[in-house]
């Protein structure tokens, strides 16, 4: 399974692009469409939308791999884009530890869509960004096929 065409749509959407490095929301230093710098890495001439586009097919691979190796449920398109949207967003190691994944393991489908809305803080503060990209994830997640007619197992 791979991230749709809405997917991506979203995703740049939430994230925007910058051509110059800037701290998100978390304090964490980020550039172009929301890519986390690692150590060694930077950019002090910024960088154009060319490589901002390389980063975010990266970034988006990670996100994929991550949400594959994670789910052990059968999942819809707009199911597994959502998922892949919060791991971008938020790393898979939230996800990894999230009842979110907790109920979508066990087949509670509604209540991990439920739980996508809860990740709209930062730190304490409710975010009005995070909160618009929760609900588009939310609406991404009901908006796909149903699981019986197209999803795959997550670790295919």
């Amino acid at each position: 399974m791979q991230f749709s065409a809405a997917g991506m749509d979203l995703l740049r959407r939430s994230e925007g692009f910058r051509s110059r490095s800037y701290l998100d929301v978390a304090g964490l230093p980020t550039i172009g469409y929301g890519h986390r710098l690692v150590d060694g890495e930077s950019f002090p001439e910024g960088i154009d939308e060319a490589q901002g586009e390389q980063l975010l097919v990266r970034d988006v691979r990670a996100a994929e791999q991550a949400v594959l190796r994670l789910a052990k449920v059968l999942l819809t398109q707009g199911q597994f884009d959502a998922l892949v949207d919060f791991v971008f967003n938020l790393g898979a190691g939230r996800l990894a530890e999230s009842t979110l994944l907790k109920e979508l393991n066990a087949g509670s489908y509604d209540a991990a869509a439920e739980q996508l809305l809860r990740w709209d803080h930062s730190g304490v503060a409710e975010n009005a960004g995070l909160k618009a990209r929760r609900q588009a994830e939310f609406e991404l997640w009901h908006g796909g096929p149903a699981p019986e007619t197209t999803a795959r197992h997550a670790g295919e």
